[in-house]
């Protein structure tokens, strides 16, 4: 496998109402997005974890398959569930790491296959989602220094969404400020038809 040092990942998310509208006021701030790529994620969490219970400095996993490659991926909520630190390796054998996983006591917990077209604003990576049985998303996110603090990047982030005048955005859903999301809430319902941002939702 071939692995990547840790990043201090910050991203923020919205669902979005409108996913024209959104697209045409990304393209107005020269935000180009590639052609989608199917992603299909599978996420785990230690075994004596669950949802509702805090993930903050608890490890989450994924495992994805996109353009016919394996992803494995650990992300560790560092300041929220959306600050993470986060290692990343490109692995050979799937099914191999999903036993090893659970060798060490990982457990399945939501699979999200999504549409996923990705840009650059000023910076920051844009993506642009539409996930399967749940609809339209958009995050924007953000690699900084451990010396950053999650709160404020994040904060600089839903400025940026914010900043788009159409807002074909739920504005409720700043997943991990305030509590849980309804993002998380349907990431929960839909956690029996796989065997979550998290588990792992990014």
């Amino acid at each position: 496998m071939t692995c990547e040092l840790a990043n201090h990942e910050v991203e923020s998310k919205y669902r979005v109402d409108n996913l024209r509208e959104l697209i045409t006021a990304l393209a107005q701030r020269q935000v180009l997005l590639s052609e989608p790529s199917v992603q299909d994620d599978q996420a785990y969490a230690p075994a004596g974890w669950s949802y509702g219970m805090s993930k903050i400095g608890v490890p989450f996993a994924r495992l994805r398959i996109q353009e016919g490659r394996h992803l494995f991926t650990v992300k560790k909520p560092i300041d929220h569930e959306m600050a993470c630190l986060e290692h990343e390796c490109v692995i050979f054998g799937r099914d191999a790491m999903h036993a090893a996983l659970g060798a060490m006591g990982w457990v399945p917990t939501v699979r999200i296959v999504r549409q996923r077209r990705t840009g650059d604003w000023d910076g920051a990576a844009v993506c642009v989602d539409v996930v399967d049985g749940l609809g339209a998303f958009v995050e924007v996110e953000l690699v900084v220094s451990s010396q950053h603090s999650g709160e404020q990047v994040q904060d600089e982030l839903d400025a940026m969404i914010r900043s788009l005048r159409s807002m074909p955005i739920q504005c409720g859903i700043r997943v991990g400020l305030t509590g849980p999301s309804s993002l998380g809430t349907d990431l929960g319902r839909i956690s029996s038809d796989w065997a979550s941002s998290s588990g792992v939702r990014c």
